[in-house]
């Protein structure tokens, strides 16, 4: 109690709620007590609120960017290899094997690709950087720390987008891999497909802070006329190839 009474007189104090009598003689000012906890407490709510929203959405991209291309990449041009496969030949292992190969070149290719383009990125803002020192002399240390910690890994891009790349590309093979019924293969192919692509798009939706249906939709659209345009064009060229012999 005594504790709680100590208290009570740091608020009245710093308040100026004394009202003449303070708390022991129950003075007009500490009647809105009620009032400063509640401000307090809006205050320390703002406080954390702004701390939860403060994300450096900057560094967030670094991994973010070929994280979410990597996934849809492996995804979509995975599922449209083995469509195509799927469209030229009706056995199972050409079309598991296609998708198989899609898989192992695509992961290697995006890895290096990400490590390329970020490091060259990364070399332009260090010369932007050094530039910038250069001109403003006085630029303070710390200022200069958070620009570097702010710089794209390539390492990072190219780890995030190589793995993503080969979680997306999983999928339809999975898919696939146990079902012997050409048909029925491929509208699985595509439907689980279908899917994971909507799962990503709303997956990069949240972690971007981008509009969900549109994200969404965007990359399952995409990914339709992508295997669309791969199957037809396998199916016209077995047909070609069939007029020819």
């Amino acid at each position: 109690m005594n504790s709680v009474f100590y208290c009570h007189q740091i608020i009245c104090s710093f308040t100026n709620c004394g009202g003449g009598g303070g708390i022991e003689s129950g003075g007009d000012g500490c009647r809105d007590l009620p009032t400063v906890y509640n401000n307090m407490d809006i205050e320390a709510q703002t406080i954390i609120k702004e701390k939860e929203d403060c994300i450096n959405y900057s560094q967030r991209a670094q991994w973010l960017r070929p994280a979410v291309l990597g996934a849809n990449d492996g995804l979509v041009s995975t599922a449209s290899m083995m469509m195509g496969a799927g469209a030229f030949d009706d056995d199972l292992k050409v079309m598991f094997f296609a998708g198989l190969i899609g898989l192992i070149a695509g992961a290697c290719s995006m890895a290096l690709g990400e490590y390329v383009s970020v490091s060259s990125q990364l070399e332009i803002e260090l010369a932007q950087i050094k530039r910038d020192n250069v001109t403003n002399k006085n630029m303070e240390a710390e200022s200069v720390s958070v620009k570097k910690e702010n710089l794209p890994n390539p390492f990072k891009a190219a780890g995030a987008s190589a793995s993503a790349f080969i979680l997306g590309a999983m999928v339809p093979l999975l898919a696939a891999a146990a079902i012997r019924d050409h048909k029925v293969r491929l509208g699985v192919v595509a439907g689980a497909t279908s899917l994971a692509m909507l799962g990503f798009g709303w997956l990069g939706a949240v972690l971007g802070k981008a509009p969900l249906l549109k994200s969404s939709l965007r990359v399952l659209v995409g990914g339709w006329i992508a295997m669309g345009i791969t199957f037809g064009l396998s199916k016209l060229s077995k047909l070609m190839i069939g007029w020819l012999n």
